[in-house]
Parts: structure tokens; C-alpha cells; sequence
């Protein structure tokens, strides 16, 4: 089964900034919706951040607009989502998903509609 695979995670300093990737090899990421979510231990994971597939439009949730953003680059195969101004609050785990369906619908996209889910990379932010 094709797999995302997310990068660019790492320790940064509070109101320092990273850019996370999700490629996936055979698997044609703008036919597809894609999410980002976030987990930290002992809560639910949450959807930070999707973009539909094709020319669709994008979403971000209320407590990371201004802040984070999501691109995609057809020519790389590749979902990024830039993170700026961290906070110790976003220390987590992200993952990149999608719904597995082409070219279906909008965004946000719901856990439940998640069909394949990335390994997840590692975000720490420090005082």
C-alpha cells in the first residue's frame, strides 16, 4: 500500500519556524486530498491543516491561521506545510494523510475520511 512519507521535523526554539514535507512514491499527491494532523500524547489527534485536490482551495485551523501554511509542488510530488512563530504548544507529532479517493471533495478533511496515514515526524519547540 502506498504510504506517505512526511520529513523536516526537528527541535526549534520557541517563535523559530519549520517546513514539514509529505511526498509519496506512485501515488500522485495533487489527485488527492491531503491533510496535516498533529498528536501529542494522551490527547486526540487534530487536523491542522489540508489541500484539496487539483485547483482546490486549502484550510487551516483557526488556531494556526496567520501562522502555518500549506503549498503544494505538483513537480516534486510534494505537500509542505511551513510553520511559523512555533510555540510549545505545537510540539507534537505530525502526520500527513489522505482520503484515498481522487479528486473527491473539499477541504478540511475528518479523521474519519483518513484512509492512509503517514509515519509521522517529530516537532519539539523549547523556551
Amino acid at each position: 500500500q502506498v504510504q506517505p512519507v512526511e520529513s523536516g521535523g526537528g527541535s526549534v526554539q520557541a517563535g523559530g519556524s519549520l517546513r514539514l514535507s509529505c511526498t509519496a512514491s506512485g501515488f500522485t499527491l495533487r489527485h488527492y486530498k491531503i491533510g496535516w494532523f498533529r498528536q501529542v500524547p494522551g490527547k486526540e489527534r487534530e487536523e491542522v491543516s489540508c489541500i484539496a485536490s487539483g485547483a482546490g482551495g486549502t484550510y487551516i485551523a483557526n488556531s494556526m491561521k496567520g501562522r502555518f501554511a500549506i503549498s503544494r509542488d505538483d513537480a516534486k510530488n510534494t505537500v509542505y506545510l511551513q510553520m511559523n512563530g512555533l510555540n510549545l504548544e505545537d510540539t507534537a507529532v505530525y502526520y500527513c494523510a489522505t482520503n484515498n479517493v481522487a479528486m473527491l471533495g473539499g477541504c478540511p478533511l475528518p479523521n474519519s475520511d483518513v484512509e492512509i496515514w503517514g509515519q509521522g515526524t517529530l516537532v519539539t519547540v523549547s523556551s
